[in-house]
């Protein structure tokens, strides 16, 4: 039984849907992203928590992403991808399955991250902010990651390795490169 009410038509016999509206780009991971924007208040000096949010939800955050963050919190669109860009956690492109982050610091770069670096990237035939063609591993350099006391340091998946040398950096990397099933030979 429908009935017109001041010109809308409402239907009382039509079954109750429990289905959300789909955002209006049609990709409802925004939906998730605008709940964290709402529950900051959509306040600026959230930028940080938002870009964090926004990265775990979409991988990366590509152009359009930082676009809607910056209109979201009514920020200058320079000052949302000079923070996405300053912090070493964020990334403009998809990551691959690993990731090998290297400090980069003066107390490592002294005791040898240069030839881990090149060690590194000899091994993957790719440069630090890349990933590989196979998107198995990104490379990335931070300026410091805090643990300067076990120089050379790089970030393996979460997980701080330290007194690394560019043969047990490589060796870390082909443990990732290893097909499970396959004996080591």
């Amino acid at each position: 039984m429908c009935n017109r009410h001041r010109n809308l038509l409402i239907c009382n016999d039509m079954p109750p849907t429990n289905q959300e509206k789909p955002h209006p780009s049609g990709d409802n991971r925004f939906k998730l992203l605008d709940r964290a924007i709402t529950r900051h208040q959509s306040r600026g000096d959230a930028l940080i928590e938002v870009l964090h949010v926004a990265q775990g939800i979409f991988g990366f955050l590509d152009n359009d992403l930082l676009i809607y963050v910056a209109r979201s919190l009514k920020l200058p669109l320079s000052r949302v991808y000079g923070v996405a860009t300053f912090y070493h956690f964020f990334t403009l492109k998809p990551q691959g399955n690993h990731t090998f982050v290297l400090c980069t610091g003066t107390a490592c770069y002294v005791k040898g991250a240069s030839g881990i670096q090149k060690a590194v990237e000899h091994h993957c035939g790719v440069r630090f902010g890349q990933t590989t063609a196979d998107n198995q591993i990104s490379l990335v350099s931070a300026r410091c990651v805090g643990s300067c006391g076990r120089a050379p340091v790089a970030v393996l998946d979460d997980a701080v390795a330290g007194k690394l040398t560019p043969e047990s950096a490589v060796e870390k990397i082909g443990e990732w490169q290893q097909v499970p099933g396959e004996a080591a030979a």
